[in-house]
């Protein structure tokens, strides 16, 4: 099957969701940014259980260009408490609005999946429900002890919200003990009032500092090219490692539709291997740094 730049890709294609609208119209995408476009059937295994169990996965809401690589590798984040997120971050695109009511059964049937699916290694995500008292972390609990009953040697990684600051919140997800704790900073502490206008640059260190005192290995991640500077970037990986944070992910980001923020800058693949080495002289476990880098990318493999 041959490679495919992204931004030749049409509507046609049935599976594929970042089209080529998401691509800032004064800007082609540099050739580095290729993806393999192919079914399997471990990808459509991923695909007919969410679809079977109702269920809902970051990779298809935020556009992750990695979708076929990751289902082919029979790897996938699920999207827990609905797939509508009561922040609105300018370069996100999944939906805000009112979210709906809580779906008590929803951890029962992700623990379904995962058990059907025989995952080693799941990871948990969530769209912010800041008009829950404790932001959804009783849900991410419940979903992490179900998965535990029924896959016992699956490890798991949660990646949450802030939890607007919630430190009991929080420790309801960490009593359940998993595998990896992930919050993503996203941006450097310059832009984060224009792009996560209801986030805190410092609130969110503060989230991954209260985690590795509660016992977890903690894990952030960072996009680059919406208007930072790579001594900003570095800044940011110095704040993250003064937490204690332990795995770092670094991606580019791409514009996933006209109305979102433009992309302001590629950054080429020699500058996210620079950005690996400088973070692992930081002391961090493991750097996972490249154009398409998600926050999930490789995860089984980050897992101590």
């Amino acid at each position: 099957m041959s490679f495919i730049p992204l931004d030749q890709l049409r509507s046609s294609a049935k599976d594929f969701s970042l089209q080529p609208s998401a691509v800032s119209p004064s800007r082609r995408l540099p050739p580095w940014f290729k993806v393999e476009a192919k079914t399997g059937p471990d990808y459509l295994d991923i695909k007919q259980t969410m679809d079977r169990l109702q269920l809902h996965t970051i990779c298809e809401e935020a556009r992750c260009p990695n979708r076929w690589e990751c289902w082919n590798a029979r790897t996938a984040t699920f999207l827990i408490l609905g797939d509508i997120c009561t922040r609105r971050c300018h370069y996100c695109s999944v939906e805000t609005g009112r979210p709906l009511a809580i779906d008590h059964e929803e951890p029962k049937r992700v623990a379904e999946a995962v058990q059907a699916l025989g995952l080693r290694h799941a990871v948990i995500t969530s769209v912010n429900r800041d008009e829950l008292e404790d932001g959804g972390a009783a849900t991410f609990a419940d979903t992490i002890r179900q998965t535990r009953q029924l896959s016992p040697d699956c490890t798991i990684e949660v990646l949450i919200p802030d939890f607007e600051g919630n430190a009991a919140a929080l420790a309801t997800v960490c009593a359940e003990k998993p595998e990896i704790l992930n919050h993503n900073i996203e941006t450097v502490k310059r832009l984060f009032p224009s792009l996560r206008p209801q986030g805190k640059y410092q609130r969110s260190l503060e989230v991954l500092a209260l985690a590795k005192q509660l016992g977890m290995t903690t894990k952030s991640g960072l996009i680059l090219g919406m208007g930072e500077t790579l001594d900003e970037a570095r800044e940011v990986l110095r704040d993250l490692r003064s937490v204690g944070c332990d795995i770092m992910t670094i991606g580019q980001y791409l514009q996933p539709t006209r109305e979102h923020l433009p992309v302001a800058r590629y950054y080429d693949p020699g500058e996210f291997a620079i950005l690996k080495e400088e973070g692992s002289a930081l002391g961090f476990t493991h750097v996972e740094s490249g154009p398409l880098v998600r926050s999930s990318y490789h995860a089984e493999q980050q897992v101590p």
